[in-house]
């Protein structure tokens, strides 16, 4: 899915987006590329040397952050989908929490997956796992929120 062609759900609807984690126009960024699935969002992505927290293992913010865009993503692209729209709603992260399962090693490509659990008018809770060699490294659970017009993170995505 890293190399999938195509556009990712980022490039459709976040094009200039500078996000650390989901930003196409972060070049210092993670830059992650999700795409649909039967069941909600998943995607790829191949750490480097500097994700590393010690030799040859990821760093958990790394981890965090991955799970964290990913899964905000799977709310908004459900939300969206649910109320009919062509352009998803502008979404933030309530609240998230991650369970490190085991260390996640550098040199795979790993694979993030999100799904909405429950779903509202402008919230979605998503689960979200990371991936590697076949084996979960990470579990995650997030709600995320539509934001109005005045929320400092309203045109974050235009």
């Amino acid at each position: 899915m890293g190399d999938r062609e195509g556009l990712s759900v980022q490039e459709i609807h976040a094009p200039t987006s500078i996000c650390f984690g989901c930003g196409p126009s972060n070049q210092d960024g993670l830059r992650i590329r999700s795409f649909r699935t039967e069941d909600g969002l998943e995607m790829e992505f191949t750490p480097k040397e500097r994700h590393q927290a010690f030799p040859g293992m990821i760093n958990g913010g790394i981890i965090g952050t991955l799970l964290d865009c990913h899964g905000n993503w799977t709310a908004a692209i459900a939300l969206m989908d649910k109320a009919g729209d062509t352009e998803p709603p502008c979404t933030v992260t309530a609240s998230y929490s991650i369970k490190l399962r085991r260390p996640t090693p550098l040199g795979s490509t790993l694979i993030v997956k999100g799904e909405v659990t429950e779903i509202g008018d402008d919230r979605a809770n998503v689960k979200m796992s990371l991936s590697a060699d076949g084996e979960v490294c990470a579990t995650g659970e997030g709600l995320f929120v539509a934001v109005k017009e005045g929320h400092p993170a309203f045109h974050r995505w235009s």
